[in-house]
């Protein structure tokens, strides 16, 4: 089955570089912070951050899933990119691979645009839904703006 790719975007009147290191760089600690129902914890089993580093997420209490590993494949702080594919866990159930790709770009009002890009290899005959693709966007765009909240109301961070 060929990969299904999807993108979505996010607007924030927070500015690229302040989303990015909050959503990227310490996304691994300050999300779990302001959305523990949806991930508890992020671990590095391998590596400094950068590409080719192991992660251990795993998901808050009535999660559809427990915990995915995944590997970063690139991370560029200059121009605000992030890519990273899930290689193991039950999120991969019914799939070849999965991964994701961020980039965070300055938009006209001094604020950002989050632009997300997901890609869903199935395996065999699996299918993606509408209905999967409406929740994963909801999930990324609920994580986003908590991000953004936590930011607004801690402008110092």
């Amino acid at each position: 089955m060929a990969p299904i790719t999807y993108d979505m975007e996010v607007t924030s009147s927070i500015p690229p570089a302040k989303m990015f290191k909050a959503f990227v760089l310490d996304g691994d600690t300050l999300i779990p912070k302001v959305l523990p129902q949806a991930i508890k914890s992020v671990e590095t089993l391998q590596g400094d951050g950068g590409a080719g580093t192991i992660k251990l997420t795993t998901f808050g209490e009535g999660s559809k899933h427990k915990c995915v590993k995944h590997k970063v494949d690139a991370l560029d702080k200059e121009n605000f990119t992030y890519s990273y594919s899930i290689i193991e866990g039950d999120a991969l159930d019914g799939f070849e691979s999965i991964s994701y790709h961020t980039k965070i770009v300055a938009s006209p009002d001094g604020g950002s645009i989050c632009k997300n890009r997901s890609i869903y290899c199935p395996k065999g005959d699996n299918k993606v839904t509408e209905e999967d693709i409406k929740s994963g966007k909801e999930k990324a765009l609920s994580i986003f703006k908590a991000v953004e909240a936590y930011l607004l109301a801690h402008p110092d961070c």
